[in-house]
């Protein structure tokens, strides 16, 4: 079975990558329509792609069965997310010598969320607390494997304040991560912000931005309140005039981002990793989009 590209190693040619992150569905079900739109996203040849587990672990069975099938299927370069919940370290070692198995070289490392209506995160007994512990642990046992780990450039939810959550950050990266991708945000001077604070504190790994777009008011409100990002009172105003309008909502949330991305390209982010919410269309427009403008 052929290894996969290390994200490193394409973050070392210069070029801004574009990459795309898709979650997990509910049921085996819905697999299919969630490929179907994998291979229409990979038909515009994103970097790599990103998939998610569900809050609390939920979904770690279909994470991996999308991962397989979209790397052996659809040919595309994919990092798995992989967190401390609902495991402990030797189960953890054998999900992470699975992963090396198949061939993933990619590696997206996380605390994870606690479990629905739980407030703290709970620790499995024998396993890991923070995120840090975990690259740690994976940098270890495969010295070879990229890891991503994520940034938060208006701050954790949990953390008290935004020095606190760099300190975590910095040793996150100490412990063997290779770059930082984002949680979303929609105003760009909060990324160029967070990333001189990242330098600051002597940490030089590629910062990738993450962008969600738009696609619908009350599930972004939703969103936005759940990992504590601003959504700013221009756009909310404008989304809530068309609210009835789905396709107008999603064309003001597109071009949001889109103007977004132009602008973070344009001032040198090494890339940009959209949340695509499984939504093809979009995504496919976004990268079209940025494509034109590196060429």
């Amino acid at each position: 079975m052929s290894d996969q590209e290390p994200i490193t190693t394409l973050l070392s040619a210069g070029r801004p990558l574009l990459s795309v992150e898709f979650f997990p569905p509910k049921s085996a079900e819905s697999v299919d329509t969630l490929i179907d739109a994998a291979q229409r996203i990979s038909a515009c040849d994103p970097d790599f792609v990103s998939v998610t587990y569900g809050a609390g672990g939920s979904t770690r069975d279909l994470s991996a069965t999308v991962s397989r099938r979209m790397k052996n299927e659809v040919g595309l370069n994919v990092m798995p997310h992989f967190t401390c919940v609902g495991s402990d370290r030797a189960e953890l070692g054998d999900i992470i010598d699975e992963f090396y198995a198949e061939g993933y070289r990619n590696i997206m490392a996380l605390r994870g969320d606690a479990p629905q209506g739980q407030t703290e995160f709970p620790v499995t007994k024998g396993g890991f607390k923070y995120a840090s512990d975990l690259v740690a642990f994976i940098q270890q046992r495969y010295p070879n494997i990229c890891m991503g780990v994520a940034g938060y450039p208006e701050k954790h939810p949990e953390a008290t304040s935004l020095e606190s959550d760099l300190d975590a950050l910095k040793i996150k990266t100490d412990a063997g991560a290779s770059f930082i991708t984002t949680q979303l945000f929609f105003e760009n001077d909060a990324y160029f912000d967070y990333v001189e604070k990242v330098r600051e504190r002597g940490i030089d790994l590629p910062v990738v931005p993450g962008i969600m777009p738009v696609l619908a008011l009350k599930q972004i409100k939703r969103i936005t309140q759940l990992c504590q990002s601003e959504l700013p009172r221009s756009l909310e105003s404008k989304l809530s005039q068309v609210e009835d309008n789905p396709a107008a909502v999603r064309e003001i949330g597109v071009q949001w981002a889109s103007d977004q991305i132009a602008e973070l390209l344009d001032r040198g982010a090494p890339g940009v990793h959209i949340y695509a919410l499984n939504k093809a269309e979009s995504a496919i427009q976004l990268i079209n989009e940025a494509r034109s403008r590196l060429a």
